[in-house]
């Protein structure tokens, strides 16, 4: 597969002066049909057997979407914009298509993505391709990376030279004062040392000021890690404010790692926009009533990741009927967050977690009561909104970004048809299709 986005130009004339009348402000003109041919340059035309153009807005069955020039032109129904006019095929054709998803949980951490300014591209893409875009994803948020590095590869796939999602990155995360998580002390000790620990508020705010600077879009806090023995490291109230200030003041997000509800309440109190995981304990994990309202009030997101806890726990040696009730919590702390009103962003710690498949997590949202539109509101609109770029993207309406997937079945009647993508479009380009990229459209 090679590193270059592949642009697919199919202009249809003889359908031309309609889907121009549906894109244009004016109607076109009778015998104006060579210009009309000409204004669909560079137009691609898929027809899906049903279109969400968005989670709240009734599907429209046997539809097409025009795209052109990085944006959606139209979408409707077949009868609507091509009555009796065959329409171009392809793998992509006849499937049921939705927004681009945004998973808000990544990283760019595992060996395959260093050098990433200098790696082939092709190689690149491919790793991209199997732990993203073969999954919809079409925007991710990169929650603790080498900022130098995922920026590097974010400038790559801008490019052109990579084909890949959209990338926001909180770059370099900030840690307790020595206290790095557990699981990560194993790392070289040339990379521990890059890890920030900021002591103090004024440190916290130079960190910010740092990470932002190199490129990051966002901040990452580790306000609560585990340490060996069972033990909490947990980051000064006062770091958490200042770097939380910081950070807003210049217009950006912060999200955070909680670990436990001590940790969850740190991340409220001091203004956090959004918590990375659910809470565990060593024993039941519960969030009180009145812990969600002042979520809800505080329109803090959450970004579940109820498929890592199994990924991690049967890591231990912890029995799986104790597996499955710390699973079984983490799953109603989504529920009753949901049923408040709370936002979940869909998000599932890959690059962590070497399991790329979404299936499970899906399963599991499910599991949590959040239906297939509540789940795909998780995917699209929900983070779109929550980065203020919901005029933008995250719905599939005239003038927003191309960005969409193809999936094999409907979710509605099955959550797990989610995982299941036979296409996905950046800005109108295929990125990937499961038969293959070149026959995707064809």
């Amino acid at each position: 597969m090679g590193p270059v986005r592949y642009a697919y130009a199919l202009v249809y004339a003889v359908i031309g002066a309609i889907l121009v009348a549906c894109a244009q402000p004016q109607p076109v003109a009778k015998g104006k049909g060579q210009d009309a041919a000409a204004t669909l340059a560079g137009a691609t035309v898929l027809e899906a057997r049903r279109v969400y153009i968005d989670p709240s807005t009734p599907p429209i069955d046997n539809a097409i979407i025009v795209m052109r020039s990085g944006k959606v032109v139209s979408v409707g129904s077949v009868a609507t914009l091509a009555p009796g006019h065959r329409l171009p095929k392809g793998h992509c054709a006849g499937g049921v298509v939705t927004a681009g998803f945004h998973n808000n949980h990544v990283h760019f951490t595992e060996s395959k993505f260093e050098d990433a300014a200098a790696q082939p591209g092709g190689d690149l893409g491919q790793h991209v391709e199997r732990m993203l875009t073969s999954y919809g994803f079409t925007t991710v948020t990169d929650v603790g990376s080498d900022v130098e590095n995922t920026v590097a590869l974010r400038k790559r796939i801008e490019s052109g030279e990579v084909a890949g999602p959209r990338i926001l990155t909180a770059g370099w995360p900030q840690y307790p004062h020595n206290g790095i998580p557990f699981y990560l002390a194993d790392l070289p000790p040339a990379f521990l040392a890059q890890l920030r620990q900021s002591e103090s508020a004024i440190e916290a705010s130079r960190n910010v000021v740092d990470n932002l600077g190199r490129g990051a879009d966002a901040t990452k806090l580790f306000v609560a890690t585990p340490q060996r023995g069972g033990k909490i490291a947990r980051m000064d109230p006062a770091v958490i404010r200042a770097a939380v200030q910081e950070t807003h003041q210049r217009g950006h997000l912060v999200f955070a790692h909680p670990t436990d509800n001590a940790g969850l309440r740190a991340a409220l109190d001091a203004g956090v926009d959004v918590i990375v995981h659910t809470t565990l304990e060593l024993g039941p994990t519960k969030w009180e009533p009145a812990v969600v309202k002042d979520m809800v009030s505080a329109k803090m997101g959450v970004v579940p990741t109820l498929q890592l806890w199994g990924y991690e726990l049967k890591k231990t040696t912890l029995a799986e009927r104790i597996v499955q009730l710390a699973i079984a919590d983490a799953v109603e702390e989504v529920r009753v967050f949901s049923q408040a009103g709370g936002q979940v962003l869909f998000g599932t710690d890959v690059g962590y977690m070497t399991d790329y498949n979404p299936a499970e997590e899906y399963a599991l949202m499910s599991r949590a009561g959040l239906s297939a539109m509540q789940i795909l509101a998780s995917l699209t609109t929900a983070p779109a909104t929550r980065w203020n770029e919901g005029a933008r993207r995250g719905a599939l309406r005239a003038g927003m970004d191309a960005d969409l997937v193809v999936l094999e079945g409907d979710p509605a009647d099955d959550a797990s048809h989610f995982a299941r993508v036979k296409c996905t479009f950046r800005g109108g380009e295929l990125l990937y299709s499961s038969a293959g990229r070149n026959a995707g459209l064809r």
